[in-house]
């Protein structure tokens, strides 16, 4: 019997639940049951083909969905920029704040308090290294990946530690820090603390670019355009462009040039990255990009 197209008996020996108990569906298709292992290990060559295909087809259905948008600002409560320069995590109080709100407290109070818990930055390593260990007592993801960045770097007094730079990612990145995904993904692409690995190195790209992470994104488009996969390419380039990546923008109208993407791709695009700046965009904002280039929140 099948309903909702998954099979309610066993695929292989065609028992149902009531004589052979709770069957397991095939956990790669989710098509097929099966009334215990040896029924799956026996039908696996009949099943196979369309478990890969089914598989893949489910893999890009998640890989394709569009990522929810970046939180808001919690000072003026527009969307939070995805360049990096865009806002800065605070480790007193575990918020991101956008740069514009930093750049406006920054002026009225000078620097030195957090814009949004008023705590005095920390003055020494030692005191910012406390910060991200007491947030990550209570499981803040976006901490962990900040101490996991200083020892991937040897920065704010701690030694240069790849191990403890990836675990520390890793733990972030069960918690679903996109940029964790992504770092981890870099280190198996560069080598750094592990063995380079291409398939690693996409896996975890993947898992950034479903976290909403705009380079991943990219990065992916780029991979698969190399690999001569273009129809691809153009739907990762497409999403990233909806998260502001002007070099996804440029490739989409590179492709368009090329004959690998149509006039109506291009021009969802640009529509896309208008909308985009639209969300972002403020007088405060602009004013402390044109302050300061680190406050800079959005390419041109």
């Amino acid at each position: 019997m099948i309903i909702n197209n998954i099979l309610t008996t066993c695929a292989n020996c065609g028992k149902g639940e009531e004589s052979a108990g709770d069957l397991k569906a095939c956990t790669a298709c989710k098509l097929v049951k099966y009334c215990n292992r040896d029924c799956q290990i026996a039908h696996r060559p009949q099943h196979k083909k369309a478990c890969k295909k089914r598989a893949a087809e489910l893999h890009d259905e998640k890989l394709f969905k569009q990522p929810l948008p970046n939180e808001d600002c919690p000072i003026c409560m527009l969307r939070i920029p995805s360049l990096h320069t865009g806002s800065r995590y605070r480790a007193c109080c575990g918020k991101t704040i956008c740069s514009g709100c930093i750049h406006a407290v920054q002026k009225r109070d000078g620097v030195g308090l957090c814009p949004f818990c008023r705590t005095p930055g920390p003055t020494t390593d030692k005191e910012s290294n406390e910060q991200y260990k007491k947030r990550m007592e209570v499981d803040d993801a976006e901490a962990m990946h900040g101490l996991g960045c200083d020892y991937s770097t040897g920065a704010h007094g701690l030694p240069q530690d790849y191990a403890k730079a990836l675990g520390l990612w890793h733990r972030a990145a069960k918690l679903g820090c996109a940029q964790s995904h992504y770092d981890i993904g870099c280190a198996y692409y560069v080598g750094n603390g592990v063995e380079r690995d291409e398939k690693k190195t996409v896996h975890y790209m993947e898992l950034a670019a479903m976290g909403g992470h705009v380079k991943a994104r990219h990065n992916l488009g780029s991979f698969d355009g190399r690999a001569g996969n273009k129809s691809r390419a153009v739907k990762h380039y497409m999403i990233a462009v909806g998260f502001g990546c002007t070099d996804s923008l440029g490739m989409i109208k590179k492709m368009f040039t090329n004959g690998y993407a149509t006039k109506e791709d291009y021009t969802k695009a640009l529509q896309a990255y208008q909308s985009y700046l639209d969300e972002i965009k403020s007088p405060q904002r602009d004013e402390a990009a044109a302050f300061d280039e680190r406050y800079k929140y959005y390419e041109e």
